[in-house]
């Protein structure tokens, strides 16, 4: 396959977030609810994405503090990163700030040397346990958009918004390229394209669009009318 076709993708954040559970869904269409910490697992998936089909390799990386230590520099190096919280569990969001925090400067040594900057996604999990939800939606899409992360809401348990996740971030990589490969700005995608979850296939292309005049709000109004998991 065409290297342009390969994708790297770093799946991380706190323990017990639903990390696993989500890479496994799209991997295996498998759910399991025993929670067994990982230290790293490395996957590959094919998934065509508007019509071109993409071999995506998944790291699965360990969320545990005593573990994060083990995290390889090739983890870094990925095109795009997932960072997964658990909707149920607010010390999952700040959990995050690590993560990022490496994230974040690997993103600027890579501006810095003029290539291709990682997109960057946050999935709030467990979307289906509305009843113990603790992280509103507007929280974490707020959290996401401060630093210039896409986002969506997420369930491995329903399949609520796996494949549509992996189908956002394929695209974001291929934007970031292209507009590389063109001499564009190496800004990252994320900067450029609103922080906001596609609800199904046919309102992916919609979800995109400018906000009516309505403004900010009422646009941030219908999204979250038609969120799969609400």
């Amino acid at each position: 396959m065409d290297e342009n076709n390969r994708i790297t993708i770093t799946v991380c954040g706190d323990g017990g977030c639903g990390k696993s559970s989500i890479t496994l869904r799209l991997v295996r269409s498998q759910w399991t609810h025993e929670y067994d910490p990982t230290i790293e697992d490395s996957y590959s998936v094919t998934r065509t994405v508007d019509g071109q089909s993409y071999f995506l390799m998944l790291t699965d990386t360990a969320g545990q503090e005593e573990y994060r230590g083990l995290w390889a520099a090739s983890n870094l190096k990925s095109d795009a990163f997932l960072l997964v919280y658990d909707i149920t569990n607010p010390n999952s969001l700040d959990a995050l700030d690590f993560f990022m925090e490496m994230i974040d400067m690997e993103e600027e040594q890579r501006l810095d040397e003029g290539k291709v900057p990682p997109v960057k996604i946050v999935a709030g999990n467990k979307c289906d346990l509305q009843a113990a939800r603790q992280i509103k939606s507007p929280q974490g899409l707020d959290w996401a958009r401060q630093r210039k992360c896409g986002f969506m809401e997420t369930s491995a348990r329903e399949m609520v918004n796996i494949e549509e996740t992996f189908a956002l971030l394929v695209r974001r990589v291929v934007e970031a390229r292209r507009l590389a490969a063109a001499g564009g700005s190496t800004a990252p995608v994320s900067n450029r394209t609103a922080a906001l979850p596609p609800m199904n296939e046919k309102d992916t292309s919609s979800s995109h669009a400018p906000a009516e005049k309505g403004g900010e709000n009422a646009r941030r109004g219908n999204l979250w009318k038609r969120l799969k998991c609400w």
